[in-house]
């Protein structure tokens, strides 16, 4: 290994201004990918216990090359520190001015640890902010966008967009990247229906409604294609575009679309934070109305980004009829309140620029007074905090697992910090690591040392270069 960071920690969970009562007990390397930094020349030193909350003993830990060291040990005479949550405030003295400490940092949630991070002069690299550079796309991720595109050249053509309402016949991963475009082209409507729905459940027929469907997975059991095709309905299949023309299309694209300077967050698991905020809100609607038909049940989710899709996967995995999708014209103020009215449960998803939070709120307290009926949810996926606020001005702050929800003017309200915790820590204790590792070791190189940070990772850097 280049010279670099050669004295690695991996710090235990304990409770910090994010996770109080230590609740949150993923870590943030699995002994595998320790193995992989010290076959790359790595000193790797484990706190003790710091695998036990997902099932990873010290034992495994030293069987991968790592050694055991102490909570008043870990922090010491480190080069790099790495830590999934932010580490908490009396951890910052016992680093070393100089050194790296690698987590999820939130320094916009947290400044006062932010203060004091940059008082002791440590250069703190946001897990949160690292990015894929340039950005990278699947060739699966083209064809969803093309072919949605595709289905949708008539409709831009003669400038019905507008009045078009768009309707996705069951969610699955291909399908996504149609349902971004979609959603990035401002219908009347986008939804996202159970793949058995009925002819008698489908209220939106005529020229004005799009059927969008992959035939690779979506099974026409009821026999509808054929009777909304006589209705005078669009009807698109994907699987049907990618026979005929995908494999070019994508081709093209690629040529004429070179890659971004910057694309995802690398290190996220931000469909299982959608599906895990998904299934605590359907949890809690039950909760609150016993008798309630999630498939007749009026659903809500704003965004179609990752955390989106996450929740429109559970939603559809749930047996949730519908879901009405909502993009950034849908949100705008005035026009939101149609949505929101009658909504049984509302899924946030949708961020804002850092100059709005605070200032704009897409789900306000004056739409849980009015509109939105007592008994029903709203999921806030994105959080935030008193000097980060969430789009859902009732959430001052996010919750945490040691109170989860709150009620707002009879409506249940949760805004959890660490959806994943809610029943999937192991399976993405593994994903995070798998990725950090990556960072580390992979294209970017962050073992390398503050001297070679690659650009992705750079912009991460929020705090130093200190030496």
């Amino acid at each position: 290994m280049a010279a670099g960071y050669q004295r690695i920690g991996l710090a235990r969970e304990i409770e910090s201004p994010e996770n109080p009562g230590g609740l949150e007990k993923r870590v943030a390397l699995v002994p595998e990918d320790v193995r992989a930094l010290v076959e790359a020349g790595a000193g790797v030193a484990v706190e003790a216990g710091a695998g036990e909350g997902v099932g990873f003993t010290d034992d495994e830990y030293l069987a991968a090359g790592a050694r055991i060291e102490s909570a008043a040990e870990i922090y010491r005479d480190k080069d790099l520190l790495i830590k999934f949550k932010g580490p908490a405030m009396a951890s910052i003295s016992e680093m070393a001015p100089g050194c790296t400490l690698f987590c999820m940092a939130h320094f916009h949630s947290y400044p006062e640890r932010a203060a004091l991070l940059e008082q002791q002069r440590i250069n703190v690299i946001a897990m949160e902010e690292v990015l894929e550079s340039p950005k990278s796309q699947s060739d699966l991720r083209i064809l969803g966008r093309l072919a949605m595109n595709d289905a949708l050249t008539p409709i831009m053509d003669d400038n019905t967009i507008g009045g078009t309402r768009i309707r996705v016949l069951q969610w699955s991963p291909r399908l996504d990247a149609a349902i971004r475009r979609a959603g990035n082209r401002d219908p009347r409507s986008l939804d996202v229906l159970q793949g058995d729905s009925s002819y008698e459940e489908l209220n939106k027929l005529g020229t004005e409604a799009l059927y969008f469907y992959d035939s690779d997975s979506f099974v026409d059991r009821h026999g509808i294609l054929p009777r909304l095709e006589r209705d005078g309905c669009r009807l698109y299949d994907m699987a049907r575009f990618e026979a005929e023309q995908g494999a070019e299309a994508t081709a093209a694209y690629r040529t004429e679309h070179p890659p971004h300077p910057f694309g995802m967050r690398r290190i996220q698991c931000l469909h299982e934070t959608g599906r895990a905020g998904a299934r605590y809100g359907v949890e809690l609607l039950q909760q609150n109305q016993p008798d309630i038909d999630l498939r007749h049940a009026r659903v809500v989710v704003l965004g179609y980004g990752n955390v989106g899709q996450g929740a429109i996967h559970e939603l559809n995995e749930q047996g949730v009829g519908c879901v009405n999708v909502l993009g950034r014209t849908h949100t705008m103020h005035g026009r939101i309140d149609y949505w929101l009215r009658d909504a049984d449960l509302i899924v946030n998803g949708a961020e804002q620029p850092a100059e709005l939070r605070g200032l704009n709120f897409l789900v306000s307290n004056e739409h849980l007074e009015t509109l939105v009926p007592d008994g029903s949810v709203v999921i806030d996926l994105v959080g935030g905090s008193p000097t980060n606020r969430s789009p859902v001005e009732a959430v001052l702050s996010c919750t945490f697992l040691t109170d989860p929800y709150f009620v707002h003017s009879g409506v249940t309200v949760s805004s959890l910090w660490g959806w994943p915790m809610m029943g999937m820590m192991r399976d993405t204790a593994l994903r995070y690591s798998s990725q950090i590792r990556d960072v580390l070791l992979g294209p970017e190189q962050l073992l390398s040392g503050l001297q070679h940070l690659a650009p992705g990772v750079e912009r991460a850097l929020v705090c130093g270069p200190f030496e």
